[in-house]
Protein backbone atom coordinates (compact mmCIF):
# COMPACT_ATOMS: atom_id res chain seq x y z
CA UNK A 1 0.00 0.00 0.00
CA UNK A 2 1.04 3.60 -0.44
CA UNK A 3 0.17 7.22 1.17
CA UNK A 4 -1.52 10.28 -0.99
CA UNK A 5 -2.73 12.06 2.43
CA UNK A 6 0.42 14.74 1.63
CA UNK A 7 -0.87 14.84 -2.14
CA UNK A 8 0.28 18.57 -3.99
CA UNK A 9 -1.25 19.19 -7.12
CA UNK A 10 -0.31 21.96 -9.30
CA UNK A 11 -3.87 21.96 -10.53
CA UNK A 12 -6.89 21.43 -8.01
CA UNK A 13 -7.27 21.74 -4.07
CA UNK A 14 -6.74 18.35 -2.18
CA UNK A 15 -7.11 18.64 1.77
CA UNK A 16 -7.18 15.47 4.38
CA UNK A 17 -8.55 15.52 7.54
CA UNK A 18 -8.88 12.20 9.00
CA UNK A 19 -9.55 9.77 6.13
CA UNK A 20 -11.51 12.06 4.26
CA UNK A 21 -10.12 13.79 1.34
CA UNK A 22 -11.84 16.91 -0.23
CA UNK A 23 -11.02 18.11 -3.83
CA UNK A 24 -12.14 21.38 -5.10
CA UNK A 25 -11.73 23.01 -8.01
CA UNK A 26 -9.35 25.82 -8.29
CA UNK A 27 -10.88 28.09 -11.14
CA UNK A 28 -13.33 30.24 -8.72
CA UNK A 29 -13.33 33.66 -11.10
CA UNK A 30 -14.36 31.09 -13.75
CA UNK A 31 -16.66 28.64 -11.93
CA UNK A 32 -13.87 26.12 -11.82
CA UNK A 33 -13.41 24.55 -15.41
CA UNK A 34 -11.49 22.41 -16.20
CA UNK A 35 -8.07 22.38 -18.38
CA UNK A 36 -6.10 19.65 -20.30
CA UNK A 37 -3.54 19.26 -17.25
CA UNK A 38 -6.55 19.09 -14.10
CA UNK A 39 -7.91 16.14 -16.35
CA UNK A 40 -4.67 14.28 -16.55
CA UNK A 41 -3.73 15.13 -12.63
CA UNK A 42 -7.42 14.08 -11.36
CA UNK A 43 -7.27 10.88 -13.86
CA UNK A 44 -3.38 10.32 -12.07
CA UNK A 45 -5.10 10.94 -8.32
CA UNK A 46 -7.69 8.57 -8.44
CA UNK A 47 -5.50 5.69 -10.32
CA UNK A 48 -3.73 5.80 -7.25
CA UNK A 49 -6.27 5.86 -4.50
CA UNK A 50 -7.04 2.68 -5.01
CA UNK A 51 -3.31 1.47 -3.45
CA UNK A 52 -3.42 4.12 -0.92
CA UNK A 53 -4.16 3.32 2.90
CA UNK A 54 -4.37 6.66 4.05
CA UNK A 55 -7.82 7.94 2.63
CA UNK A 56 -11.21 6.23 2.66
CA UNK A 57 -13.27 8.54 1.38
CA UNK A 58 -13.47 11.57 -1.21
CA UNK A 59 -15.49 14.56 -1.14
CA UNK A 60 -15.57 16.95 -4.51
CA UNK A 61 -16.47 20.45 -3.20
CA UNK A 62 -17.58 23.15 -4.89
CA UNK A 63 -15.18 26.75 -4.85
CA UNK A 64 -16.86 29.97 -4.58
CA UNK A 65 -20.24 29.11 -4.85
CA UNK A 66 -20.11 26.71 -8.18
CA UNK A 67 -19.02 23.31 -8.85
CA UNK A 68 -17.75 23.22 -12.05
CA UNK A 69 -18.11 25.04 -15.56
CA UNK A 70 -16.95 21.45 -17.43
CA UNK A 71 -13.76 21.84 -19.88
CA UNK A 72 -12.54 25.73 -20.38
CA UNK A 73 -13.59 27.17 -23.47
CA UNK A 74 -10.32 28.55 -24.69
CA UNK A 75 -7.73 26.00 -22.93
CA UNK A 76 -9.75 22.86 -23.89
CA UNK A 77 -12.57 23.59 -26.71
CA UNK A 78 -10.48 26.36 -28.72
CA UNK A 79 -7.41 24.39 -29.12
CA UNK A 80 -9.79 20.57 -29.97
CA UNK A 81 -11.10 22.11 -33.08
CA UNK A 82 -7.67 22.27 -34.48
CA UNK A 83 -6.31 18.56 -33.84
CA UNK A 84 -6.20 15.65 -36.01
CA UNK A 85 -8.26 12.33 -35.29
CA UNK A 86 -5.63 10.35 -33.60
CA UNK A 87 -5.15 13.48 -31.13
CA UNK A 88 -8.74 13.91 -30.35
CA UNK A 89 -9.06 10.38 -29.25
CA UNK A 90 -5.94 10.59 -26.97
CA UNK A 91 -7.95 13.36 -25.45
CA UNK A 92 -11.38 11.86 -25.08
CA UNK A 93 -10.25 8.70 -24.24
CA UNK A 94 -7.88 10.39 -21.15
CA UNK A 95 -11.28 12.12 -20.05
CA UNK A 96 -12.90 8.96 -20.48
CA UNK A 97 -9.97 7.25 -18.22
CA UNK A 98 -10.55 9.63 -15.44
CA UNK A 99 -14.13 8.89 -14.91
CA UNK A 100 -13.06 4.72 -15.41
CA UNK A 101 -10.21 5.88 -12.10
CA UNK A 102 -13.69 7.58 -9.72
CA UNK A 103 -15.31 4.04 -10.65
CA UNK A 104 -12.27 1.88 -9.59
CA UNK A 105 -10.63 3.97 -7.10
CA UNK A 106 -11.88 1.19 -4.28
CA UNK A 107 -13.59 4.31 -2.28
CA UNK A 108 -16.80 6.17 -2.10
CA UNK A 109 -16.93 9.79 -3.67
CA UNK A 110 -19.30 11.73 -2.29
CA UNK A 111 -19.91 15.13 -4.81
CA UNK A 112 -21.41 17.86 -2.74
CA UNK A 113 -22.82 20.35 -5.72
CA UNK A 114 -23.58 24.13 -5.60
CA UNK A 115 -23.64 26.78 -7.86
CA UNK A 116 -22.79 25.55 -11.97
CA UNK A 117 -22.23 21.12 -12.57
CA UNK A 118 -22.20 21.26 -16.53
CA UNK A 119 -20.75 19.76 -19.07
CA UNK A 120 -17.92 17.44 -17.02
CA UNK A 121 -18.61 18.64 -13.82
CA UNK A 122 -22.01 16.89 -14.36
CA UNK A 123 -20.12 13.55 -15.13
CA UNK A 124 -18.27 14.30 -11.80
CA UNK A 125 -21.36 14.13 -9.84
CA UNK A 126 -22.79 11.55 -12.27
CA UNK A 127 -19.56 9.34 -11.58
CA UNK A 128 -19.58 10.18 -7.46
CA UNK A 129 -21.52 7.42 -5.25
CA UNK A 130 -23.45 10.04 -3.70
CA UNK A 131 -24.19 13.48 -4.51
CA UNK A 132 -25.82 16.49 -2.60
CA UNK A 133 -26.80 19.53 -3.81
CA UNK A 134 -28.23 22.84 -2.81
CA UNK A 135 -31.41 24.09 -3.97
CA UNK A 136 -29.96 26.39 -6.13
CA UNK A 137 -27.89 24.07 -8.25
CA UNK A 138 -27.81 23.85 -11.69
CA UNK A 139 -27.12 20.61 -13.82
CA UNK A 140 -26.48 20.22 -17.83
CA UNK A 141 -24.91 17.92 -19.76
CA UNK A 142 -24.95 20.22 -22.16
CA UNK A 143 -22.32 18.54 -24.54
CA UNK A 144 -25.04 18.81 -27.40
CA UNK A 145 -24.72 22.81 -26.92
CA UNK A 146 -21.43 22.85 -28.48
CA UNK A 147 -22.34 20.29 -31.52
CA UNK A 148 -21.42 17.23 -29.71
CA UNK A 149 -23.17 14.15 -28.75
CA UNK A 150 -24.63 13.31 -25.30
CA UNK A 151 -22.68 10.13 -25.31
CA UNK A 152 -19.83 11.45 -23.43
CA UNK A 153 -17.00 10.08 -20.48
CA UNK A 154 -19.75 7.45 -20.28
CA UNK A 155 -23.17 9.19 -19.48
CA UNK A 156 -25.25 6.93 -21.90
CA UNK A 157 -24.65 4.54 -19.82
CA UNK A 158 -24.55 6.03 -16.24
CA UNK A 159 -26.95 8.56 -16.29
CA UNK A 160 -30.18 6.45 -17.35
CA UNK A 161 -29.36 3.81 -14.20
CA UNK A 162 -29.67 6.30 -11.93
CA UNK A 163 -32.57 8.68 -13.24
CA UNK A 164 -33.99 6.27 -15.96
CA UNK A 165 -33.43 6.06 -19.86
CA UNK A 166 -36.21 8.28 -20.27
CA UNK A 167 -35.36 11.80 -18.60
CA UNK A 168 -31.93 10.82 -19.49
CA UNK A 169 -32.17 10.79 -22.64
CA UNK A 170 -34.17 14.27 -22.57
CA UNK A 171 -31.08 15.85 -20.86
CA UNK A 172 -28.44 14.50 -23.26
CA UNK A 173 -30.84 15.25 -26.13
CA UNK A 174 -31.33 18.72 -25.62
CA UNK A 175 -28.42 19.54 -22.88
CA UNK A 176 -30.75 21.70 -20.85
CA UNK A 177 -30.44 22.37 -17.25
CA UNK A 178 -31.73 19.92 -14.21
CA UNK A 179 -33.12 22.12 -11.80
CA UNK A 180 -32.14 20.76 -8.35
CA UNK A 181 -35.68 20.21 -7.54
CA UNK A 182 -36.12 17.74 -10.81
CA UNK A 183 -32.48 15.81 -9.31
CA UNK A 184 -33.58 15.21 -5.87
CA UNK A 185 -37.14 14.24 -7.43
CA UNK A 186 -35.42 12.39 -9.96
CA UNK A 187 -32.58 10.32 -7.85
CA UNK A 188 -30.11 12.08 -9.11
CA UNK A 189 -29.03 13.69 -5.66
CA UNK A 190 -29.60 11.90 -2.77
CA UNK A 191 -30.84 15.23 -0.83
CA UNK A 192 -30.92 19.41 -1.28
CA UNK A 193 -29.51 20.97 1.69
CA UNK A 194 -28.73 24.59 2.48
CA UNK A 195 -25.85 26.03 0.83
CA UNK A 196 -24.08 26.80 4.28
CA UNK A 197 -24.65 23.48 5.51
CA UNK A 198 -23.33 21.80 2.25
CA UNK A 199 -19.63 21.50 3.50
CA UNK A 200 -20.76 19.82 6.86
CA UNK A 201 -23.22 18.23 5.54
CA UNK A 202 -21.03 16.10 2.73
CA UNK A 203 -18.03 15.86 5.41
CA UNK A 204 -20.38 14.40 8.07
CA UNK A 205 -21.73 11.68 5.96
CA UNK A 206 -18.23 10.75 4.61
CA UNK A 207 -16.77 10.43 8.12
CA UNK A 208 -19.55 7.87 8.98
CA UNK A 209 -18.51 6.37 6.12
CA UNK A 210 -14.48 6.11 6.77
CA UNK A 211 -15.76 4.90 10.79
CA UNK A 212 -17.79 1.78 9.03
CA UNK A 213 -15.69 -1.36 7.60
CA UNK A 214 -13.62 0.41 4.84
CA UNK A 215 -12.38 -2.39 3.16
CA UNK A 216 -15.55 -3.69 2.82
CA UNK A 217 -16.82 -0.74 1.51
CA UNK A 218 -14.44 -0.72 -1.10
CA UNK A 219 -16.07 -4.53 -2.03
CA UNK A 220 -19.55 -2.77 -2.57
CA UNK A 221 -18.19 -0.36 -4.47
CA UNK A 222 -16.76 -2.81 -6.87
CA UNK A 223 -19.71 -4.59 -6.92
CA UNK A 224 -22.16 -1.67 -7.53
CA UNK A 225 -20.25 -1.41 -10.83
CA UNK A 226 -19.46 -4.65 -11.92
CA UNK A 227 -22.58 -5.86 -11.67
CA UNK A 228 -23.93 -3.30 -14.68
CA UNK A 229 -23.02 -5.92 -16.58
CA UNK A 230 -23.96 -9.18 -14.95
CA UNK A 231 -27.42 -11.26 -14.91
CA UNK A 232 -29.04 -11.78 -12.14
CA UNK A 233 -27.35 -15.44 -10.97
CA UNK A 234 -23.69 -14.03 -11.94
CA UNK A 235 -24.47 -11.37 -9.58
CA UNK A 236 -25.76 -13.53 -6.96
CA UNK A 237 -22.15 -15.98 -7.23
CA UNK A 238 -20.09 -12.81 -7.46
CA UNK A 239 -21.82 -11.44 -4.09
CA UNK A 240 -21.69 -14.48 -2.14
CA UNK A 241 -17.95 -14.83 -3.37
CA UNK A 242 -17.42 -10.71 -1.63
CA UNK A 243 -19.23 -11.53 0.98
CA UNK A 244 -17.18 -14.65 1.52
CA UNK A 245 -13.87 -12.43 1.02
CA UNK A 246 -15.29 -10.09 3.62
CA UNK A 247 -16.53 -12.80 6.42
CA UNK A 248 -11.98 -13.42 6.92
CA UNK A 249 -11.62 -9.91 8.03
CA UNK A 250 -10.85 -8.81 11.24
CA UNK A 251 -13.28 -6.06 11.18
CA UNK A 252 -16.32 -8.99 11.18
CA UNK A 253 -14.90 -10.41 13.89
CA UNK A 254 -14.92 -7.23 15.68
CA UNK A 255 -18.53 -6.63 14.66
CA UNK A 256 -19.38 -9.76 16.80
CA UNK A 257 -17.47 -9.29 19.31
CA UNK A 258 -18.79 -5.82 20.06
CA UNK A 259 -22.40 -7.34 19.53
CA UNK A 260 -21.78 -10.13 22.21
CA UNK A 261 -20.05 -7.41 24.62
CA UNK A 262 -23.66 -4.93 23.54
CA UNK A 263 -20.97 -2.41 22.50
CA UNK A 264 -20.36 -0.68 18.91
CA UNK A 265 -17.72 -1.99 16.89
CA UNK A 266 -14.20 -0.43 16.10
CA UNK A 267 -13.86 -0.73 12.80
CA UNK A 268 -10.17 -0.95 11.42
CA UNK A 269 -10.72 -1.73 7.81
CA UNK A 270 -9.13 -5.20 7.59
Amino acid sequence: MSTIAKLKPKHFIWQVEGKVAKVRLDRPERKNPLTFDSYAELRDTFRDLVYADDVDAVVFLPNGGNFCSGGDVHDIIGPLVKMDMKQLLAFTRMTGDFVKAMLNCGKPIISAVDGVAVGAGAIIAMASDIRIATPEAKTAFLFTRVGLAGCDMGACAILPRIIGQGRAAELLYTGRTMSAAEGERWGFYNRLVDAAALEADALDMAARIVSGPTFAHGITKTQLNQEWSMGLDQAIEAEAQAQAICMQTGDFERAYKAFVAKEKPVFEGN
